[in-house]
């Protein structure tokens, strides 16, 4: 195999279009398995394609970024030396799906007169460019200019920006269903933010994605004018402010997009390709594309479980104490987190003076709940908002640090312009300073930050399930589509757990004693399904203590894995996915609506005989989605079990080696 790689390299090196740089105007790179081609032009306009399997895929598309003098890196471009180079390494991955993350894939760097330069690489099952430049000055930027033109008018899954008609231009929580219609039929005047999922015919499924996110605006997408693809729109830098509430909002923004280093790296562009939907569930371009660890000592950094007390308004019953934000109550929680083994607690919303994060509410005495978390050893993570974090983190963080708080849950951030990107790696580096673990609510996609900040362990930008609180939407498709688009960006803090389930018909939103949509077994295989090392119990303690039988799978599952498989899937209607840590496999199934049977292939097991502890919807879980039914039974790497899913239902199940 390293010898067609060295060809392929020695090929590139003397195509006669790369020995005379004033004449290069095209030429072609591989992936290492040569089903995917990059071409790439140079004129007017730089212009990248791709070739899938003799298919075109991404038609002609002009990149490049526009200074504020008005000098355009990418038109006209002039090649100086180009170096062609496969990169083949492998690095082991923090906090993560899978123990070890192989890089394999081919890269041409291209210097360009004018100090910049763009870097292609093609991985086996993905293309990705970034832009960099080597000058002295500060850089001011008024726009980039980042097209995907598509062959043809295809069907996509759209997150758009659900309150950008609101006068929240650019401010968004970055939680929105898929919108799921032709790329012609792009909403007027609205913008989708990433990832988004185009389905380009033959099985084939495109996914658009950014990484390496750091003091740069992030992408958004709108459609451009071919009518059959999308441009990149990014948030103008913000000038001046004003505080709404627990946001801060920019209402002055300038004619550019962000100021930078003259010396720097662009964001990665990337699209990711797959020939079936379930591969989709395996890829790891964010986390190659990231910018490495920038901790030395990771060895404070623990994932793990939360038993968190918003979703559930803190409904505890049989109780001597009236529940609350209040002592009792998160001692109570400590209790049940300790007879449980789950990590953490957070004390959400409500426990500090308005605005004064150094101080507690009278009900709330912080210092004896922390020490009564470190003699059960749980540890106590607290809410904040971004605005009183920026303002206050120099002060609070050597305070909580003392007292032993083990970090933060940071919401309301809402916005990603450069600024707010930037913010998030300043505070992610101060946290790691005091050994906090930092949860970032109310946020974008993480685009690889959890890689080069091992100590953010939680990210939502997602619409999750604390929505069903106040709306009545098409949950269970969301959540089996979110594995095949939103769960590459990495870190998904979808918050699951329910353990009041119902089916469509008996559902509705009820704020101060939710329920889910689905069943409980739905609920169940979330937890080996959805991505984050910082995973939420988000029910109540007696509820929990109710239905231990559940709880106790729940508390069974790690929250990082040594390895991923994907089973079975097809975006947007069901997903299969088993993962191992140790000698244990976890397994979890998932379906929209629509009842169905799957066949699962259990060929991932090694030698030998495993027991598996199965959860399954119950006989009944159509008409009560509590239903369930739990057996233990032998298998091997031979077998394939039929399964079967109820309306929004779920399996899931611990296999362990016996």
């Amino acid at each position: 195999m390293k010898k067609n790689y060295l060809i392929l390299v020695i090929a590139l090196l003397l195509s006669p279009s790369l020995l005379i740089a004033q004449k290069i105007r095209k030429f072609e790179v591989k992936s290492p398995d040569g089903n995917i081609m990059l071409k790439i032009e140079s004129g007017a306009k730089l212009q990248w394609s791709v070739v899938h399997k003799g298919e075109q895929i991404i038609a002609p598309s002009a990149i490049s970024i526009q200074l504020n003098d008005g000098t355009i890196l990418g038109d006209n471009a002039v090649f100086k030396s180009p170096k062609t180079e496969v990169i083949n390494s492998t690095f082991n991955a923090i906090n993560y799906k899978k123990a070890t993350v192989t890089d394999h894939c081919s890269q041409v760097t291209i210097n360009c007169k004018g100090d910049y330069g763009v870097i292609f690489r093609v991985y086996d099952d993905a293309v990705a460019y970034r832009f960099f430049t080597a000058r002295k000055s500060e850089l001011i930027i008024k726009n980039e200019e980042a097209n995907f033109n598509f062959t043809s008018d295809h069907n996509a899954f759209i997150p758009y920006m659900w309150d950008y008609r609101d006068g929240k231009i650019f401010n968004c929580s970055f939680e929105s269903l898929y919108t799921e219609q032709r790329i012609s039929q792009f909403k007027k005047d609205s913008l989708a933010f990433l990832p988004l999922l185009v389905d380009a015919d033959k099985g084939r499924k495109v996914v658009i994605i950014e990484a390496d996110l750091e003091d740069y605006p992030g992408m958004f997408l709108d459609k451009n004018q071919t009518g059959k693809g999308f441009k990149g729109v990014f948030a103008p830098y913000p000038l001046e402010y004003k505080t709404v509430e627990r946001n801060i909002i920019p209402v002055k923004r300038a004619d550019y997009i962000a100021k930078v280093n003259g010396t720097r790296n662009f964001p990665w562009r990337a699209v990711v390709i797959s020939e079936q939907d379930k591969d989709l569930l395996n890829v790891d371009i964010v986390q190659k594309l990231a910018s490495p660890p920038r901790l030395t000592d990771i060895s404070w950094i623990e994932p793990g479980l939360v038993a968190w007390d918003w979703w559930n308004d803190m409904n505890l019953s049989h109780v001597d104490f009236r529940t609350g934000i209040n002592t009792a109550t998160y001692k109570y929680n400590i209790d049940f987190a300790a007879s449980n083994k789950i990590k953490y607690i957070i004390l959400d919303e409500g426990w500090e003076i308005p605005g004064d994060l150094s101080r507690t509410i009278p009900a709330v005495d912080l210092k004896e709940i922390v020490d009564y978390g470190k003699k059960k050893n749980v540890g106590v993570v607290l809410w904040a908002s971004w605005k009183n974090i920026l303002n206050q983190m120099d002060k609070i963080f050597p305070l909580y640090a003392e007292l032993g708080i083990k970090g933060f849950k940071i919401d309301f951030i809402d916005r990603d312009d450069q600024v707010a990107v930037a913010s998030l790696f300043e505070i992610a580096r101060k946290a790691a300073d005091y050994h906090f673990i930092v949860d970032y609510h109310g946020v974008f996609k993480p685009a690889g930050i959890q890689r080069t900040y091992p100590n953010v362990i939680g990210n939502e930008g997602v619409k999750g399930m604390e929505n069903v609180k106040w709306a009545v939407e098409n949950v269970p498709r969301y959540d089996v589509t979110l594995p095949y688009i939103r769960m590459m960006a990495g870190l998904m803090d979808y918050t699951p757990g329910a353990m009041r389930n119902s089916n469509r018909q008996n559902f509705r939103p009820i704020f101060s004693d939710p329920m889910s949509q689905g069943t409980r077994c739905h609920q169940l295989a979330m937890y080996v399904i959805f991505e984050v090392p910082f995973q939420m119990l988000s029910d109540n303690a007696t509820i929990y203590m109710k239905e231990q039988e559940s709880t106790d799978f729940i508390t069974s599952v790690p929250t990082v894995f040594d390895e991923t498989v994907p089973l079975d899937g097809k975006v947007g209607e069901y997903v299969a996915i088993a993962r191992r840590k140790g000698n244990t496999w976890y397994v979890g199934a998932m379906t929209n609506w629509t009842p169905r049977e799957l066949t699962l292939d259990l060929s991932f097991l090694g030698a030998g005989t495993y027991e598996a502890d199965i959860f399954k919807d119950g006989i009944n879980a159509n008409r009560d989605a509590t239903d369930y039914k739990r057996e233990v039974s032998k298998v091997s790497s031979a077998d394939k079990l039929k399964i079967n899913l109820a309306p929004g239902g779920g399996w899931a199940a611990r296999i362990e080696k016996k």
